[in-house]
């Protein structure tokens, strides 16, 4: 008989929980995926699930934003009285419905439906004094609760990511704004640090609209209305895909010094969609050779990064979520893991490092995401019905055939 369409579907976090950032009422790390079952999402449907240095937040398709872990710096956008939540917390002062958020090192930032920026926590108030000083710190780098972002004019916010202490914006027209710290060059610019939603010039782009970007914690990589890939920012340890001497022609671009300019990865052109986030601490490269169906694809991973893979030819479907050093992977419907695994972030009841991806219990995941140390997956459920029950906001694809089964 042919099961169809409304499947039911459950929220599972495992790893880092010292804060309380897998939302499970307990602050004990869990080395496999546990069930997520708290109130707050009970008949919800996820749309995005996003986890910083100690936190995370969970979006919903009714626009709700949810947030859990630590506190200490107001990135859970509750105020100031809590200072950890185990449990996930409305972040009622949003007022407007969410469409997009993102979760950084200790700041968070989402998108209103009307296409309004919003940040808050701390992470980057250190930063701001000593750039601005003796300028006061504006507010929204400076608050503990949801605070509207100046400086997008009318633009419209369409897409949002966060970086350990900087952000990046993408607008509805296909313009770049970035702002906060620039140490590694990821905000393009001459400036040490930017307290407002600064334009990136379109001629650093070859011209071209931006249609995609994403953020690691040092570096940004952002995708063109042709299919261009350019990356800028850190780069000591690949995560730009390309030699810093790429740029040698543009020492001085527009006052910019040349590792500061975004530069094409030409192997990356046409690619679908990729993005990045992760943590600084990164000692050393995370590379991974995965093997689907004959094709060994390699990943070189410094920061925590996501990489959707479309294989047309195989119609086989890669999604990859990168740790600050541990890995997911979407690959034929079966959900891997491989990396660090001091937290147990790699699910496979052991904290010992997996130095192969390794299939993850019997999880069928549509959605993933990762924090510095911990992993979270909206999996579908294998019985009818389930205590605490969401549903995924998108539209599963069409069954694929999985790469470890002939």
């Amino acid at each position: 008989m042919e099961t169809h369409s409304r499947l039911t579907f459950c929220l599972h976090a495992w790893g880092a929980n010292s804060y309380g950032q897998l939302g499970q009422s307990h602050v004990e790390d869990q080395c496999v995926p546990w069930l997520s079952d708290s109130s707050a999402l009970q008949g919800r449907t996820v749309r995005v699930v996003d986890g910083g240095g100690g936190h995370s937040v969970v979006l919903t398709e009714s626009g709700q934003l949810l947030a859990c872990g630590s506190n200490a710096f107001g990135q859970l956008g509750v105020g100031q009285t809590v200072p950890h939540s185990s449990e996930l917390l409305a972040v009622e002062a949003l007022k407007e419905p969410v469409v997009r958020a993102a979760a950084g090192l200790r700041h968070s930032l989402a998108i209103s439906a009307s296409g309004s920026m919003y940040q808050w926590g701390t992470g980057l108030f250190s930063h701001a004094k000593r750039a601005l000083s003796p300028h006061p710190v504006p507010s929204h780098l400076n608050s503990k609760l949801p605070c509207p972002v100046p400086g997008l004019g009318q633009r419209k916010a369409q897409l949002v990511t966060a970086g350990s202490a900087h952000c990046v914006c993408l607008t509805e027209e296909g313009e770049l704004f970035l702002w906060g710290c620039n140490k590694h060059g990821q905000l393009a610019t001459a400036e040490p640090f930017l307290p407002s939603p600064t334009l990136l010039h379109r001629s650093l782009l070859k011209g071209e609209k931006v249609t995609g970007v994403c953020s690691g914690w040092t570096h940004v990589v952002a995708q063109t209305e042709r299919g261009r890939v350019f990356t800028w920012g850190r780069g000591d340890y690949g995560q730009l895909g390309r030699s810093a001497s790429a740029s040698e022609d543009a020492e001085m671009l527009m006052g910019i010094k040349k590792d500061c300019i975004p530069v094409e990865v030409t192997s990356l052109y046409g690619a679908t969609q990729q993005s990045s986030r992760g943590r600084q601490t990164t000692k050393e490269k995370t590379v991974a050779v995965v093997d689907v169906k004959g094709k060994f694809i390699v990943i070189s991973c410094i920061e925590k990064m996501e990489v959707i893979i479309y294989a047309s030819d195989d119609n086989c479907l890669m999604k990859i979520v990168c740790g600050s050093e541990h890995n997911l992977a979407i690959v034929g419907g079966r959900l891997l893991s491989w990396g660090w695994n001091e937290h147990g972030m790699c699910g496979d009841g052991s904290q010992a490092d997996v130095f192969h991806p390794r299939l993850v219990s019997d999880l069928r995941p549509v959605l993933i995401g990762c924090g510095a140390g911990h992993s979270m997956a909206v999996c579908g459920v294998t019985t009818s019905s389930t205590q605490n029950s969401v549903h995924t906001w998108e539209e599963l694809e069409p069954k694929q055939s999985s790469p470890f089964s002939e």
